[in-house]
Order: C-alpha cells, then structure tokens, then sequence
C-alpha cells in the first residue's frame, strides 16, 4: 500500500465512526510505511489491530514498529497453525515454529498477552489441511496449557477458522481431488446461526490500491463492494442497511461451525 492510498484511509476513518480497524494481509509488517498508518490511524478507533505471522518481525529492525505497537496499545493478531512444530512447519516452512516462539518471547517480554499490562496479544490457528478446526474453547485450553509448559509462553486468547477455499488452497483441492469433498464438509457444517455475526455484514475490507470490498474473501475474488469498484477517497457514506453483499461457495468456511472470527 502506498503513502498515498494510507492517507486516503485515514482519511476515511476520519469520516466515519468505526470500532475497529484491522491491518492484514498478507503480511503488513513488509510494508515500508505501516508506521504512518498506525500513527495515523490509533488516535480514530477504540481497537486497532495489526496481523502478523510472527516470522516477518523477527528481524532487528522491526523493533521500533512493535515499540511503536505498544505505544498505541495495538492488538497483535498472531499466526500461529499449530503447537506441533512438525504441523506448524509442514504448514508455513521450515523453522517457522522455532522462529515464531522467539517473537512470542519477545512480546511476552514487552507486555504482550502478560494479564495486566493492557497489551492483547491473541493467536489464530487454521487446520492444515481440508477439514474442520477443533472448537475453540478447547483448543484454547490445549494451546495455553502447550505453550506454557513447552516454551513459557503466554497469550490472550485463540481464534480458529476453517481454510478458505480460495487462492492457493483451492488450486490444491482441484489438483487433489478434494475440492468437492471439502465443500461438502462445510456446507454439511452450515451453522444458521453463525450468520448474524459474519463479518461482511459489519465490516469493509479496503484493498493495498484503496478499494472498497465487503470481506478479504471477496477482495481475494476481486468481488467489489455493491458490484462496482469505488475508492475510499471517493466514499461519501457508509453502505446502507440491506446493500446486497456478493457471496461465492467459499462463504460456506465463513457460517461452518462456530463461523470465521
């Protein structure tokens, strides 16, 4: 995202009230200017939160930027699949437990997810591979109790979701053969009441050029918000209640279960 498109952001969160802002990706610590976003934008929403998949600030140089978080009580939202390492690895690459555990470390040291000191920290975990993620309160007990007797680690608390089929998943459920099978298990684990909290129905996505889209997914489909691409710089209103909302085969992961978080 450039500086100019940030602007243009923080421009819109000047305009209207939101709760929350949500920076992701991808992973958003890569982006050269993220600082001025923060900046720009923690003073505009009670809850700012930055996604991370801990292996992109484990560098020397992103000290600042997680100094700069917990100046601004900035929630850190952690990729973390698994307390297997030999599940977490096969998921995002060799070592990446090894070098998520020493971030974890690190934020635990300056306040992060430590009960206390106002800075949450909280994990997401996704299955790796093409089934259902256990409920959440119970692979919450089995993370906590895991990273603190494995790595004396500690953390606020755990969202698990089911793999999205799109994107690079997707590819691999075609080349496998399970695309059906998959979709079948979600659409098998529709949960009516999932629906009311899904996230399209609160939430705008804005893309890294400044785009308008009901969800991630959707921005992922290139489906932009009311069918038509606008710009934040360009949004004079917020959508009004019952603007349809595009919806694809992969919002069946968004309402299985106990629904996307």
């Amino acid at each position: 995202m450039s500086r100019e498109t940030m602007e243009a952001v923080v421009s819109f969160a000047r305009r209207f009230p939101f709760q929350v802002v949500d920076a992701t990706g991808g992973a958003p610590e890569l982006v050269p200017d993220l600082p001025f976003l923060i900046e720009g934008l923690a003073p505009l929403a009670p809850r700012l939160m930055l996604r991370t998949n801990l292996s992109a600030v484990s560098g020397a140089e992103c000290e600042s930027l997680l100094a700069l978080c917990a100046a601004h009580r900035v929630v850190l939202i952690a990729s973390f699949p698994s307390t297997n390492p030999a599940q977490a690895d096969a998921q995002r690459g060799a070592g990446v437990t090894e070098t998520a555990i020493a971030v974890l470390k690190r934020l635990n040291a300056a306040g992060y997810g430590v009960e206390g000191t106002g800075l949450e920290l909280d994990l997401v975990s996704n299955p790796v591979g093409a089934f259902l993620p256990v409920s959440q309160e119970s692979g919450e007990r089995r993370f906590r109790q895991d990273l603190l007797r494995k790595w004396g680690v500690a953390f606020n608390r755990l969202h698990t979701f089911a793999n999205v089929p799109l994107g690079r998943f997707r590819e691999w459920l075609l080349r496998t053969d399970n695309y059906e099978r998959y979709m079948k298990i979600l659409t098998d684990a529709f949960n009516p009441s999932a629906v009311e909290g899904l996230m399209c129905r609160t939430l705008l996505s804005v893309s890294w050029d400044g785009f308008l889209y009901d969800c991630d997914f959707n921005l992922a489909a290139d489906r932009p918000a009311a069918g038509y691409k606008i710009h934040v710089s360009d949004v004079r209103k917020l959508p009004s209640p019952g603007t349809p909302i595009a919806v694809g085969e992969y919002c069946y992961a968004c309402a299985a279960g106990s629904g996307f978080t």
